[in-house]
């Protein structure tokens, strides 16, 4: 418990992650890595807050809500609840089944990008100094090798304790203090602390290739202990010879916010959702007449 504790105490310090001036923002989904690191930034002294960003995806997400509600109540953390339906229009069950279709992504991919574009802009209304997220190292090392073989290396350099390669006052720095823990000994901890958590995954989870990613790595690390540990500490030490073109800071034409084009990918999601309903509805104006 001890030596989980201080590796995390360990890598705020390393990397200067956060002090405690900074007014930090923790995004709890209600599951185990999230309620840990909000749990031990409160321990260690920081000024922390919680957001929960509620997908409306049945029980499961009343649970965790109740969860985090009771959680933050009993370490007198201030919480702040986003309701997906108040800010666009429909539970992320019906957002993804939209976008989907109309964009043939996976269901993961659109709660990705719809998740990461509330939390910065909930973020910059609270107007915090860090957003922190409960990235373990089977995350990090899962989402490098899928980029790697999907071609998208260069999203790798967004894979680091702290994120953000250009300050900017419309990207809030987001860290993941957990970055080098083990999955497994996250869920050690918690089920120590007898935290209030769900440990089943998101029933909507459609995450197949990360899957097969993660069981792999599973088996290397039985034979190469310290393996995924490895890897990402020997990506942190080629990281500076990366180089990046931050020259020019690009804002989405539609919402403002930082972007890598001229529409960012919550706003190109969110117009194949209007013309998705638009759709719809003359369909069903359609068959009104007929």
């Amino acid at each position: 418990m001890k030596e989980f504790e201080e590796k995390v105490r360990k890598t705020i310090e390393d990397y200067d992650l956060l002090s405690k001036q900074d007014k930090a923002l923790v995004a709890c989904s209600g599951g185990k890595d999230s309620t840990a690191v909000l749990y031990l930034l409160k321990k260690f002294g920081f000024n922390v807050e919680g957001l929960f960003i509620d997908l409306l995806i049945g029980d499961w997400s009343e649970k965790n809500l109740k969860n985090v509600e009771k959680f933050c109540k009993e370490l007198d953390i201030k919480l702040h609840v986003v309701n997906v339906r108040e800010v666009l229009g429909g539970s992320m069950c019906y957002l993804r089944s939209k976008i989907s279709k109309e964009e043939k992504l996976k269901t993961c991919t659109v709660c990705g990008v719809i998740k990461r574009w509330l939390l910065n802009k909930k973020a910059q209304e609270l107007g915090v100094d860090k957003l922190v997220t409960g990235h373990n190292l089977d995350d990090q090392v899962e989402t490098m090798l899928m980029n790697f073989l999907k071609n998208n290396v260069k999203l790798n350099i967004g894979q680091q304790p702290k994120t953000g390669v250009v300050e900017n006052k419309k990207f809030v720095p987001r860290i993941k203090p957990l970055f080098f823990c083990l999955n497994s000994e996250v869920r050690k901890y918690s089920e120590e602390m007898k935290f209030p958590v769900l440990y089943e995954k998101c029933p909507c989870s459609s995450g197949v290739f990360r899957r097969e990613i993660r069981e792999e790595l599973e088996k290397l690390e039985k034979e190469y202990p310290g393996f995924r540990e490895n890897i990402v500490k020997n990506f942190l030490e080629m990281l500076p010879k990366f180089k990046v073109d931050v020259s020019e800071v690009v804002y989405c034409e539609k919402c403002g916010e930082v972007s890598r084009g001229g529409l960012c990918k919550f706003c190109k999601l969110r117009g194949s959702l209007e013309m998705s309903e638009t759709f719809q509805g003359k369909v069903s104006e359609r068959t009104k007449k007929s």
